[in-house]
C-alpha cells in the first residue's frame, strides 16, 4: 500500500516541482548568459543539490513503481508475499539508481 500512495504522490510531485524546476531552467537559458548563471548558482547551491537529488529519487521510485504496476497489469504479482517483495524491490532499485546517477554526476 504504500509504495501505492507514493506513486501517486512522487507523480504529484514530479509533475509540480520538475516542471517549475524545468521551466526555471528554459527560461533563464533562453534569457541570456547572466540569468541562466543565476540558475546554475542556484542548482550548485548546497539546497539546490539537495533539491535535484530529491527530485532524482522521486524520479526513479516513480519509475520503478510504475513498473511494478505495469507487471501487476498482466495479473501477475497480487500474492501478498510477492507484492510485498515487489514493492521491497522498488525502493531498493530507487535508492541504487539515485545513489549510481549521482555518483556519475560528482565523480565523473
Amino acid at each position: 500500500m504504500l509504495v501505492s500512495i507514493l506513486h501517486r504522490a512522487t507523480g504529484i510531485g514530479l509533475t509540480i516541482a520538475g516542471s517549475l524546476i524545468l521551466l526555471w531552467w528554459v527560461v533563464a537559458a533562453a534569457t541570456g548568459a547572466e540569468s541562466y548563471g543565476r540558475f546554475l548558482e542556484a542548482a550548485q547551491h548546497p539546497f539546490g543539490l539537495f533539491v535535484l537529488f530529491g527530485l532524482t529519487a522521486v524520479f526513479f521510485q516513480h519509475f520503478f513503481s510504475g513498473l511494478r504496476h505495469l507487471y501487476m497489469d498482466t495479473g501477475a504479482g497480487f500474492d501478498p508475499a510477492r507484492s510485498r517483495r515487489l514493492a521491497s524491490l522498488t525502493l531498493v532499485g530507487t535508492v541504487l539508481a539515485t545513489l549510481a546517477t549521482w555518483a556519475i554526476i560528482l565523480f565523473a
